[in-house]
């Protein structure tokens, strides 16, 4: 039931904005970029792996050095601190990765690729689309338990370090027939573990929205 609940919280957040456009055709075949190019045969996961490493960067980046009072900063009573995100992160890191990893269990459907309407790249700036707000499932709301950065990153890493570990033994073939019925919508398995970095991605946007608040501790 819990992983339910999260899997609507996160595919709203996954596929509200992602179907806007697309064919409303369910039979209509899958823009061309959805399927394997040959850069993707030759690559294999090394531009998932890139995606995660960059996400990586940018947040340990963006909360470098930043102090205790500037963890716990909040803009508005009713909007998160930076220790919020970083708590986020690291629990939706370990929730969305135990579904994906549910998903790619199960047996591959490669008939149904033509269900995928959504590209990568597509998928990156949806998620990633800071304009839409969402409110998280109970299980990821967080509490501000981060009062050092280091901590924090620890956690973080720790949390994606299995992502990283499967995907390099992941193959990207297999991950693409592996077809996944999200609440709005269909995604293949490369892009279920994309969702994780992008997840990420979009917090990281949110960060820096915190940091250029007006109000925000200069130390």
């Amino acid at each position: 039931m819990i992983k339910m609940i999260a899997m609507a919280g996160l595919g709203a957040v996954l596929l509200s904005s992602t179907t806007a456009g697309l064919p409303a055709d369910p039979h209509q075949p899958a823009p061309q970029s959805t399927r394997l190019s040959h850069a993707e045969i030759l690559e294999g996961t090394d531009s998932l792996l890139q995606y995660f490493n960059q996400t990586t960067a940018n947040l340990e980046k963006q909360v470098a050095g930043l102090s205790e009072a500037q963890l716990q900063f909040k803009p508005a009573p009713d909007k998160w601190s930076i220790s919020q995100c970083l708590e986020h992160i690291v629990l939706s890191e370990r929730m969305i990765f135990n579904m994906a990893k549910s998903a790619l269990e199960k047996a591959p459907q490669p008939e149904r690729k033509s269900e995928v309407k959504m590209t990568d790249d597509h998928l990156k700036t949806s998620i990633t689309d800071r304009t839409h707000k969402f409110q998280a499932p109970k299980e990821l709301q967080p509490t501000g338990i981060y009062k050092d950065t280091k901590t924090a990153l620890t956690d973080f890493l720790a949390a994606r370090q299995p992502v990283i570990d499967y995907i390099k033994k992941a193959d990207v073939t297999d991950l693409r027939n592996h077809i996944n019925d999200y609440p709005n919508g269909v995604v293949d398995g490369y892009q279920g573990l994309m969702f994780i970095a992008a997840h990420c991605a979009r917090h990281t946007r949110q960060i820096e929205e915190i940091k250029a608040n007006p109000n925000f501790p200069r130390q």
